[in-house]
């Protein structure tokens, strides 16, 4: 069994520089597409995991699937089992999930203010 060494505490966590920082892993959790958008469409509302799929076009089950455990244990979302027949469940924002989303929605608000900015970087570069 491998122990992590811990350099001086809860700094040396929070610090993004530091390869083996419990906030680089979590920066490398949630800095993905599909957590993105999975943030992005839960924010709204409340979804069942196949409202989700249909929200997040091109994921696939399997991706959906990793990514609400990935997000559930970081405790960015809250998953809810209805003891029905079959069981349904749904997925929701916690507070830290939320808080996330301002950021989320930030990005989303820079990609739609410089495509166009970028679409002509891109044309220039690849001519």
């Amino acid at each position: 069994m491998v122990t992590k060494q811990l350099k001086g505490g809860p700094a040396d966590e929070a610090d993004l520089r530091r390869a083996d920082s419990l906030a680089r892993e979590i920066f490398s959790d949630v800095a993905n597409k599909w957590a993105f958008l999975i943030i992005e469409m839960l924010g709204e509302r409340t979804l069942r995991f196949s409202e989700l799929r249909d929200e997040v076009e091109g994921i696939s089950h399997k991706m959906l699937t990793q990514n609400l455990r990935m997000l559930e244990r970081n405790g960015l979302v809250e998953r809810t089992v209805y003891p029905t027949v079959p069981p349904r469940v749904e997925y929701t924002l916690t507070e830290p999930g939320q808080a996330l989303r301002a950021t989320v929605d930030g990005m989303c608000g820079w990609t739609h203010r410089y495509l166009g900015h970028i679409e002509v970087a891109r044309h220039r570069f690849d001519a």
